[in-house]
């Protein structure tokens, strides 16, 4: 497996590298719908899997961190507009991928911001687009989802429910976390696994034709609580 040490040396020096035409390249963008938080993004998501993969010489778990995911640019906009749900807080930001979520906290003002994800380059990720933003977010390995988010106020998931197995294992997680007090809220952008009615909407929004466009069958982004 990688390592996040070398995982973090060939993203940074992929960024340091001067830019080339092609679609396989990271670019410092504005995230879709969420324009005060920017990201490396890979310009085409499954060439640059096939680039890393040929360079790296082994099988890699699909990069989603470099793509922004609806359901985390809902949750990061949702964040923004409504800062008091996470000013002051601790916050956890599970399955993080890009850390759209997780800068979006601490740009609204979380007294502390962890990201959590299984991938060593999805965490460097994060680390790079965090520094990028002037954000303070800590970054933490390992599959958490037997756990309850420890002693996190606010615990964040966005865009999570996108295949059966992993459902099965964040519902309970979240349930958890909720159970000992924390505040629970979730993006999706209507994916089939998601227990909605467990669940409460507290915003919905047309999805911007930027936000999804491998996925032209989304039309609305919404952030749950769960009930």
């Amino acid at each position: 497996m990688t390592s996040r040490a070398s995982a973090f040396a060939y993203l940074e020096g992929e960024l340091l590298a001067p830019n080339g035409p092609g679609l396989d390249r990271l670019c410092l963008v504005e995230a879709p719908f969420v324009p005060e938080v920017r990201l490396h993004l890979a310009q085409d998501a499954i060439v640059w899997w096939a680039r890393m993969e040929a360079e790296v010489g082994s099988a890699l778990t699909a990069p989603f961190w470099a793509t922004a995911w609806p359901g985390g640019l809902a949750l990061a906009r949702y964040l923004l507009d409504l800062p008091v749900t996470v000013a002051g807080r601790r916050v956890l930001d599970v399955a993080s991928g890009s850390g759209v979520v997780a800068i979006a906290a601490w740009l609204a003002g979380a007294a502390e911001v962890t990201a959590n994800d299984i991938d060593p380059y999805a965490l460097s990720a994060i680390t790079l687009n965090a520094r990028a933003n002037g954000a303070a977010v800590s970054t933490l390995p390992g599959d958490l989802l037997d756990g309850d988010g420890g002693d996190a106020d606010v615990v964040l998931a966005g865009d999570a429910f996108y295949n059966e197995a992993i459902a099965k294992r964040i519902e309970p997680f979240l349930r958890r976390a909720a159970a000992r007090g924390a505040e629970v809220l979730v993006g999706d952008p209507g994916r089939q696994f998601l227990p909605r009615d467990r669940m409460k909407i507290m915003a919905s929004y047309p999805t911007p034709t930027d936000a999804a466009p491998t996925e032209p069958q989304i039309s609305r982004i919404s952030v749950l609580r769960l009930r």
